[in-house]
């Protein structure tokens, strides 16, 4: 397997983790014999290398495939470039993490994930099934769709929740503005639910361009469901109310659990410790001493009136569960 970076320093570090058997900054070099080639770069970076890539002499019947988060555009760009002899196959992993680059490399990052597979009508069965074979060490589980359709369906469950959290941020932030307690009471719940909105500005501001029309859509349909809860509070219509509730409770209800999809499940625990020196290392020392794999790590208040609440985010719901039992077990007060 070879590696290739523009940037020096990234070479080094993809051999000494072990993810390539070998690297270079050479385009034509890591893709020569190559029989299948995966684009690893920003939405908005991928037609100019599918255009790089396509002007090289690659070997007969190799595959090309990305791993962005719109198909249309580039499934296009592949279709307008394309030769008889290289297939181009679409794919988005849903997984991924608030790290980047090759420190970020897992070997478990796409297990139990859907891995979206967008192939064209000319694309042959053979190379389909080549691409599917290889995606199966993953142990992720492949999904055939259209790449119009999963832009659709994807901008739904994921950009449009990306848009409704950055907007919802900014109008609290420039409520704050004014007065201060907005944003000191926006601990807890606002702060889960928009979670989101801290992703990557330039990298969301390339997804986002990348499927404009879907997004408009959507958007108009966002405007068309506010209204109408504009409309139940007007006319105080509580069973109105009741109703839209209901319906998203049940549906919402039958959503697939422990499996990885379009946004990245966290799974939080608190816990009430002390202020005293070095209780993060400690409780990072518990669970890392017993393998349990932790996401990230908060102190959401400490002062000399009150105990810290430390927040600890998890990937993997048994790894939280196993955190619980264990750090009760230590008589910390846990709760989440």
């Amino acid at each position: 397997m070879i590696g290739h970076s523009h940037r020096p320093g990234s070479l080094n570090r993809m051999i000494e983790r072990g993810v390539v058997d070998a690297a270079t900054l050479s385009m034509e070099e890591a893709a020569a014999n190559a029989d299948f080639i995966f684009l690893c770069v920003p939405v908005g970076n991928l037609e100019e290398y599918l255009e790089k890539l396509y002007s090289l002499p690659l070997k007969p019947g190799c595959i090309i495939t990305d791993v962005g988060s719109t198909k249309a555009s580039v499934a296009e760009c592949a279709r307008r470039l394309s030769k008889p002899d290289i297939h181009f196959i679409g794919g988005h992993p849903m997984a991924g993490s608030e790290r980047s680059g090759v420190d970020a490399a897992s070997t478990l990052l796409f297990e139990n994930a859907y891995y979206v597979l967008t192939p064209s009508p000319d694309v042959p069965e053979e190379a389909y099934s080549r691409l599917e074979q290889l995606l199966a060490y993953t142990r992720a589980q492949i999904v055939r769709v259209d790449p119009v359709m999963h832009d659709q369906i994807v901008g739904a469950i994921s950009h449009l929740p990306h848009i409704i959290a950055v907007a919802l941020v900014n109008q609290v932030c420039d409520y704050n503005g004014t007065n201060g307690l907005y944003r000191t009471l926006a601990a807890g719940g606002f702060r889960d639910i928009t979670r989101i909105a801290s992703s990557d500005p330039l990298i969301w501001r390339d997804i986002l361009l990348s499927n404009r029309d879907v997004l408009l859509s959507l958007l108009r349909d966002w405007n068309d469901e506010i209204g109408s809860f504009i409309g139940l509070l007007e006319g105080q219509d509580g069973e109105g109310i009741r109703q839209a509730f209901e319906k998203a409770n049940l549906f919402r209800g039958e959503l697939p659990e422990r499996r990885k999809g379009a946004i990245t499940s966290l799974f939080d625990l608190y816990i009430d410790v002390p202020d005293t020196p070095g209780i993060i290392g400690q409780i990072a020392t518990e669970l890392g001493v017993r393998h349990i794999n932790l996401s990230n790590m908060q102190i959401i208040e400490s002062r000399e009136d009150v105990p810290g609440v430390m927040r600890l985010s998890f990937r993997q719901e048994a790894d939280m569960e196993r955190a619980k039992e264990h750090l009760d077990s230590l008589g910390y007060s846990v709760y989440v």
